[in-house]
């Protein structure tokens, strides 16, 4: 393999560290109202989060990645039909990268459909397809976000750990022990909101920590997410500019 290629998957797992779109506008300077802690939720509560429509927005995210110039990702939540579609997208001068996810929602639960991605780095890269065969046991990764955002903002996850299995890029699958942290605001770029702070742990890289932050009442939406590796925080992600698409 020539080095631009290595270089290339190597940005990629970088600048899209699992999670990895738009006319995205200043967020209002609104705090969103805050939501019950998740401990303290309801069956009745999280049946009614986890069977709720979703609603269609367009963000934008300032990304950070160690040793990277500072890119922007773009993300776009949106209702095409019968399928919701969950686009991500980011670039810089000499690299782009991009996920597709596309899932139903059906009686409250989520299914995956379709996902693509792609990379490239000074031209060289590589793209990726999942069909709905392959992601008939688990979900792809940008379908994952989506259903774990929901799983907390519904509850799960405070009082005990819960386990998310989901198949990333090429097909394999891939596990996460998450945890929920607890609620509290968290000041932005793009505002203060009220925030579900969630860890999750690669299952077999301990060392590997994703720390999320939810809106509370919009699922899918990140407020902010950090990669750490062993004390080192790798990557840092976080909200500049939200519209909500009515």
């Amino acid at each position: 393999m020539s080095c631009p290629a290595k270089w290339s998957r190597r940005l990629a797992a970088s600048l899209l560290p699992w999670l990895l779109a738009g006319l995205p506008l200043v967020a209002s300077a609104e705090t969103p109202s805050a939501a019950p802690p998740p401990a303290q939720r309801t069956a009745e509560n999280r049946a009614a989060t986890n069977s709720a429509t979703p609603r269609p927005f367009a963000a934008r995210y300032r990304l950070e990645v160690k040793g990277w110039p500072a890119a922007y990702v773009d993300h776009r939540l949106s209702h095409e039909g019968d399928y919701w579609e969950s686009l991500m997208e980011t670039g810089i001068r000499i690299a782009r990268g991009s996920e597709r996810s596309r899932f139903l929602i059906q009686a409250g639960q989520v299914r995956s459909i379709y996902y693509a991605s792609g990379y490239s780095l000074l031209g060289v890269g590589d793209s990726y397809q999942l069909g709905a065969e392959i992601l008939t046991p688990h979900p792809d990764r940008q379908t994952a976000l989506f259903m774990l955002s929901r799983r907390v903002i519904g509850g799960d996850c405070a009082a005990t750990p819960c386990r998310l299995t989901y198949l990333d890029h090429k097909g394999r699958e891939e596990t996460l022990e998450v945890r929920t942290l607890g609620e509290g605001s968290v000041s932005l770029p793009a505002g203060t909101f009220e925030a579900i702070r969630v860890e999750a742990v690669e299952g077999d890289k301990p060392d590997r920590r994703l720390v999320f932050r939810f809106h509370p009442e919009l699922p899918g939406l990140l407020l902010s997410a950090d990669y750490h590796r062993g004390d080192e925080r790798r990557s840092h992600l976080a909200l500049s500019e939200l519209t909500v698409l009515e």
